[in-house]
């Protein structure tokens, strides 16, 4: 682990890159870091589940920076078929340099999905599988991509990878730890892809990020479906009085999408327990890094999406 902090002053000229960001609600992590990167340059993509929302975090950008134009990219990440849908609509963008897999649920109540995936797995690791490889050629094109993949602490609570057959319908269902499995199942994916690339001579590189403990939607929503009413407003409250702000929980995602850092690194907060402050390289846990985790995580991958890289 490094010392070295980093900051946003630090983000390099972004001009004449294109980046794609996932999951991008007003005053969440994606949006920050659409913010931030359109700021420096960048030519944002946002790309969400509904165009409300699109065009909602689009007019807040441009409030925020009235030189961005970000255009906008519907997906569903938790249905397969949304995704291939975006993806062929994203051919239109050219060669993408940077694709931010930030979108995800958390701690949802048992539900399936319309391909018969687990709600969590479908979105936070399936999904964004599925829109990494479909957008594999364009990456390449770029001749210097980055993959970010937003994972978490939570990785840690679990006990083993998600190497069952995902659509196992018998498994019984606990929210947390099918959640820490799904931030798992974002390194395990990030460390893969980026050794394959590597192997095959690919002009890309993966890396992950998590927030810490930043103040976002994301709890209220996976408990209640929404971020404010009853006890979605209380449980919402509660967050954003210990937690630290959204925009820092967003730097070590930016530190990953744009700092001269190798393949393969982990950025994070630099805080105690990693829960805030200015983020570090960081360091996930032994299960993230077991070798024969990651390849059999990608076979099912494959078999479940019914992509094959190249």
């Amino acid at each position: 682990m490094t010392a070295t902090a980093w900051h946003p002053v630090d983000i390099p000229d972004q001009t004449g890159r294109t980046v794609v960001v996932t999951g991008t609600t007003v005053g969440g992590l994606g949006h920050v870091t659409a913010l931030e990167l359109a700021r420096r340059g960048a030519r944002v993509v946002l790309a969400g589940r509904t165009r409300a929302r699109l065009d909602e975090t689009a007019a807040a950008i441009r409030a925020e920076d009235g030189t961005a134009e970000p255009e906008t990219l519907v997906v569903d990440l938790s249905d397969l078929g949304s995704v291939r849908r975006a993806a062929d609509e994203a051919a239109a963008l050219g060669p993408i340099d940077v694709l931010v897999n930030n979108a995800g649920v958390m701690g949802t109540s048992h539900q399936r999905t319309a391909d018969g995936l687990e709600l969590q797995m479908a979105t936070n690791h399936f999904g964004p599988f599925l829109l990494t490889g479909l957008l594999m050629p364009q990456l390449v094109a770029s001749e210097a991509a980055t993959v970010v993949t937003v994972s978490s602490l939570m990785h840690r609570v679990a006990r083993h990878a998600p190497l069952h057959d995902p659509r196992d319908r018998d498994r019984r269902y606990s929210r947390w730890p099918v959640y820490g499995q799904s931030k798992l199942a974002n390194l395990l994916f990030t460390y893969e892809l980026d050794r394959r690339a590597r192997h095959a001579r690919l002009p890309v590189k993966a890396l992950a990020a998590h927030p810490g403990f930043a103040a976002t939607h994301l709890a209220a929503n996976g408990q209640y479906g929404r971020s404010s009413g009853g006890l979605a407003s209380i449980l919402d409250a509660a967050v954003r009085a210990v937690a630290q702000p959204a925009h820092m929980g967003a730097w070590p995602t930016l530190m990953a999408a744009t700092a001269d850092l190798p393949g393969s690194t982990y950025c994070g907060p630099g805080g105690l327990a990693e829960q805030r402050g200015a983020p570090i390289v960081v360091t996930s846990n032994k299960l993230s890094h077991d070798e024969s985790a990651q390849r059999r995580l990608w076979e099912i991958s494959e078999q479940t999406t019914g992509i094959a890289y190249p």
